[in-house]
C-alpha cells in the first residue's frame, strides 16, 4: 500500500492509459469488418487507401502491447516499487498516439486529430514523472 500512496499519479495514469488502449484494441478484435468498413472509407481519399487493414493489425498490435504494459507497469509499481514496465508502456503510448495523430492529419480529420492530443498530454506527463 506504501508504493501506491507513493506513486498514485503514476498508477491513475497508467491506469488511464491501461483501460484507453485495451478497450481499444478489444474493439478492433471484436468488429474487425466495422472498423476496417469506417477507415477504408476514412482514408480513401489518402495514400493510405489499401493499406487500411495491415495499417490497422499495426495499430492494434501497438495498443494492445501498450495497454499490457501500462496494466503490468501497475502491478510492477505497487508491488515492487519498479517503474520499467509502466515507462515502456507510456513511452509505446506515445508512440502509438503519434501514428494514431498522424493518419488523423492525413485523413484531414483536425477534429479527431485534436482529440488524439488530448490524450497525448496526460502521456506525455507521465512519462515526465518517471524520469
Amino acid at each position: 500500500m506504501e508504493n501506491f500512496m507513493a506513486h498514485t499519479a503514476q498508477i491513475l495514469l497508467l491506469a488511464f492509459l491501461a483501460i484507453t488502449f485495451l478497450q481499444s484494441g478489444l474493439d478492433k478484435i471484436f468488429d474487425w469488418k466495422g472498423n476496417v468498413g469506417w477507415l477504408n472509407d476514412h482514408f480513401s481519399k489518402t495514400f493510405f487507401k489499401g493499406t487500411v487493414p495491415v495499417l490497422l493489425g499495426v495499430v492494434l498490435f501497438l495498443e494492445m502491447i501498450s495497454g499490457v504494459l501500462c496494466a503490468v507497469g501497475i502491478f510492477q509499481l505497487v508491488f515492487d516499487g519498479k517503474t520499467d514496465m509502466g515507462l515502456y508502456g507510456a513511452i509505446l503510448s506515445a508512440i502509438t498516439l503519434l501514428l494514431l495523430l498522424f493518419g488523423q492529419r492525413v485523413a484531414k480529420d483536425y477534429d479527431g486529430a485534436r482529440t488524439i492530443v488530448i490524450y497525448f498530454m496526460p502521456t506525455l506527463f507521465l512519462i515526465y514523472l518517471f524520469q
